[in-house]
């Protein structure tokens, strides 16, 4: 029997999958979320690859506990490193962030030239080129590490001159002047999408993974069948393994509720 009324879970690195469940929220009104913020060992982009799986499986086996239906895996590095093992040892469906961006990328790109930029560790694992290219191996991928954004973003930095700075340093035009979409591979980076803008072409068509993965779990969810059966009232609870200030503030502004249940918990 599916149990369908329970909630979904959601994790991340730290406050970057809250875009994805800003997203889901407004598109799934009726179900639930629970959310696993990492905070306390962010960022993932700079760890190794053992490391993510050992704290996404840890993670994901704490929301199973908690009796979720369905797993997002909010976060592109461990979206990359990490969502192969934890296929193989999760009973429940697991979505990641990588796959339903790459679809949509294949179906908007009309140059057949894709930009991906991400963490250190998602660019150098070529998640994005080895599925791309699977999908179809006459792509032009060009990619780009940009290790600095999650912290400037976690710091709440998104509108300092110092941010622009290094857009201007990463968003190289002349590297990135052939494509027409680009693949915000982090989802921290909509946070920054404002300012991203401004240091590439317009003519290029920003996918943003938030609203790509929201749109994919919704058709996943009546798909499978594990849609909500009753009109609850929307209910979202929050774990994180270190205290954010900035993760308090975001989640406030974006999802506006005045208010967070947080509970504080150690892997």
């Amino acid at each position: 029997m599916k149990n369908n009324n329970h909630p979904i879970g959601i994790f991340d690195s730290g406050l970057g999958g809250l875009t994805v469940l800003r997203e889901l929220k407004m598109i799934l009104p009726n179900e639930s979320f629970i959310y696993f913020g990492d905070t306390a060992h962010l960022p993932y982009g700079a760890k190794s690859k053992e490391t993510i799986i050992k704290y996404s499986h840890q993670i994901c086996k704490f929301l199973i506990k908690k009796k979720v239906k369905l797993i997002i895996v909010a976060c592109n590095t461990a979206s990359a490193l990490a969502i192969e093992t934890l296929e193989k040892y999760i009973n429940i469906p697991i979505i990641n962030v990588i796959d339903p961006c790459i679809q949509h990328a294949i179906k908007t790109t009309k140059k057949k030239s894709i930009g991906i930029i991400g963490t250190q560790a998602t660019i150098n694992s070529k998640a994005y080129d080895i599925k791309l290219n699977r999908l179809n191996n006459d792509l032009d991928i060009t990619t780009q590490a940009c290790p600095l954004f999650v912290p400037i973003i976690e710091e709440g930095l998104t509108n300092h001159q110092i941010t622009k700075n290094i857009c201007e340093l990463y968003l190289n035009k002349q590297k990135f002047s052939e494509i027409d979409v680009l693949i915000l591979g982090c989802t921290h980076y909509p946070l920054l999408i404002e300012t991203i803008k401004k240091h590439i072409s317009k003519k290029i068509i920003i996918i943003d993974s938030a609203n790509i993965v929201a749109i994919f779990v919704k058709k996943f969810l009546y798909n499978n069948k594990l849609r909500i059966s009753n009109k609850n009232q929307q209910y979202i609870k929050y774990f994180l393994t270190d205290k954010s200030i900035q993760f308090n503030k975001l989640a406030s502004i974006f999802l506006k509720e005045d208010s967070l249940k947080i509970e504080f918990i150690k892997l």
